[in-house]
């Protein structure tokens, strides 16, 4: 007969059961009873943050990093408000993961309560799912339905509600199994129409992004461009899922595009999306492929159903995860004569062109102090970041060779990249961890500097530091010239505030400072900050503020 058991123990031996190997939370007195249990000698790790928005990002960068659900538990009211930037990024980057949210005692519901919130109302657009457990004899079911959720056809959020009395009651409840990815394939027919498709083709492109793949399938996606001679792109912050040093790869689809791979897209007659849900940023705002109906060519491959044709009719749509998409069409024989050799080729060298830094104002290149990182660090190091224009410089310049190694927010959140970071030191410690952060990014989580230095992390930040938002500030530039309002910022002395939290901290002032910096950094057993100030005139790889001032006078 099953032991009696509280509501709480039973929802952490469900995770346990479910794989589950960390937890980020921020402490609440609405589920004691599960942070009871998880130190009743449970195997998971549990990671405290200082933030919900943090841990929920934390959640969202393992999800991201194992294809398995991100955990995060948070308090009801103010801890679930927070915790929705999380939450938002994990819906929109299509991330795996389940945020258990505490909540009043049944008694109270309704009445709001001390810091309720109906939560259904409030998650129900952020996530695949919300449901709140009312009988603790429940929770294994419920639990393995968040699980297969979260996982299956388009990854995604899910929220369980946890209410207070619930987690305290006692019960006999037997445990269910693991969960099972169940993941789509295409079959002959949509093989058969693929390579008819290609063999007509003489400008074919690939835009490839997505997560889930598995080692094996990427390196068949690496067969096939290669056997096939395919131009690879990158969708928008998924330039990790092909390597960039390989001579298929022509760069990312992506805010700051190469000018010559935007003509390509346009020119291209046939398109191969390859798992991405070809979003506003990958897309140009909907402008580099006609909505409905695209002027290419198009193939959709994409494991949730529903994504294919809400924006594009397809020429040809496949339900298909990138596992199992490419244990099929790999088996597919190009012809002895492919039409497209010198259009792979002329994409090539123009991305190679393009990743070459230009000279800028200042002391400091930011492009060539990303470039120097492509000799410095080990390939597959993990990159972080946030979002800001000093995202274009990274994407751009920086070269990623491995799977899992760029951990970015296609939903464009800033504050993401110390959190994803904290996760990712976590799960692979053996990997070089660099978070990039601007200064605005860096100060909307950057209280996580506490955890990352608590558990002992040595990953370094690199704060880019122009003293404005200035992606903003940009668009103001543009379009309201003159009127600069909101964009400046009264910056701490990063140096001094990573220091206080326990980390090592330099400030990088000149370009050839930074590699000596980095290599300090690296050797530490905590966290490291290098601050890098740069010219606020430089505000995109392309472009200063005086240039932009100059054009909109004119």
């Amino acid at each position: 007969m099953e032991e009696e058991r509280s509501g709480g123990q039973i929802l952490v031996d469900a995770l346990c059961l479910h794989g589950v190997t960390h937890v980020f939370c921020v402490p609440g007195e609405s589920y004691l009873p599960v942070l009871d249990a998880l130190f009743n000698e449970s195997p998971i790790r549990t990671i405290v943050c200082r933030q919900e928005g943090g841990a929920a990002m934390m959640a969202d960068a393992y999800g991201k990093l194992t294809h398995q659900p991100g955990i995060c538990f948070v308090t009801r009211g103010p801890g679930a408000t927070n915790a929705a930037a999380g939450v938002h990024i994990a819906q929109q980057d299509s991330t795996p993961l389940i945020l258990f949210v505490g909540q009043v005692e049944r008694s109270a519901a309704g009445r709001e309560a001390f810091q309720e919130i109906d939560l259904r109302s409030m998650f129900g657009s952020l996530t695949k799912r919300v449901e709140q457990i009312e009988d603790l004899r429940r929770i294994p079911e419920i639990i393995s339905r968040a699980f297969h959720t979260a996982v299956n056809g388009r990854p995604g959020p899910v929220v369980v509600i946890l209410p207070e009395d619930v987690l305290s009651e006692l019960a006999r409840v037997r445990d269910a199994g693991p969960y099972q990815k169940a993941e789509s394939s295409p079959g002959d027919l949509e093989a058969k129409a693929l390579d008819g498709l290609l063999r007509a083709a003489q400008r074919p492109l690939i835009i490839a992004g997505g997560r889930g793949w598995q080692p094996e399938s990427r390196q068949a996606f690496h067969r096939f461009a290669s056997t096939w001679d395919l131009p690879v792109a990158a969708a928008f912050r998924y330039q990790d899922c092909f390597d960039n040093n390989s001579e298929q790869y022509i760069g990312d689809v992506g805010i700051g595009i190469n000018p010559k791979l935007k003509s390509a897209i346009r020119d291209a007659d046939l398109l191969l999306a390859f798992c991405v849900r070809l979003g506003e940023v990958t897309t140009s705002g909907y402008t580099l492929i006609d909505v409905p109906t695209p002027r290419q060519l198009l193939v959709h491959v994409y494991p949730g159903a529903e994504e294919l044709g809400s924006v594009y009719q397809a020429n040809l749509a496949i339900n298909a995860g990138p596992n199992r998409l490419f244990d099929v069409i790999s088996k597919i024989e190009p012809p002895s004569r492919l039409m497209w050799r010198t259009w792979r080729r002329n994409l090539r060298a123009a991305y190679v062109d393009w990743s070459e830094p230009q000279g800028q104002p200042g002391a400091l290149q930011l492009g060539q102090v990303i470039k120097s990182l492509r000799a410095e660090l080990p390939r597959d190091a993990i990159i972080t970041n946030g979002a800001g224009n000093y995202t274009a410089w990274l994407h751009r310049y920086y070269s990623y060779s491995e799977a899992g190694s760029q951990l970015a927010p296609t939903s464009g959140s800033m504050g993401y990249g110390l959190p994803a970071a904290i996760a990712a030191k976590l799960l692979q410690p053996e990997r070089t961890v660099i978070a990039f952060s601007g200064d605005g990014c860096f100060l909307m989580t950057g209280q996580e500097l506490a955890t990352a230095v608590q558990y002992k992390l040595p990953i370094v930040i690199v704060l880019v530091n122009n003293g404005m938002y200035g992606t903003i500030r940009m668009h103001q530039e543009k379009r309201y010239p003159g009127r600069i309002a909101g964009t400046s910022l009264l910056n701490p002395n990063f140096c001094e505030f990573a220091a206080a939290f326990g980390a090592h901290a330099e400030q990088v002032i000149e370009t050839e400072q930074f590699i000596p910096a980095l290599r300090r950094a690296i050797t530490k057993t905590r966290p490291s900050l290098i601050e890098i100030v740069i010219d606020p005139d430089v505000i995109s790889p392309d472009q200063t503020l005086t240039q932009i001032q100059f054009s909109a006078q004119s």
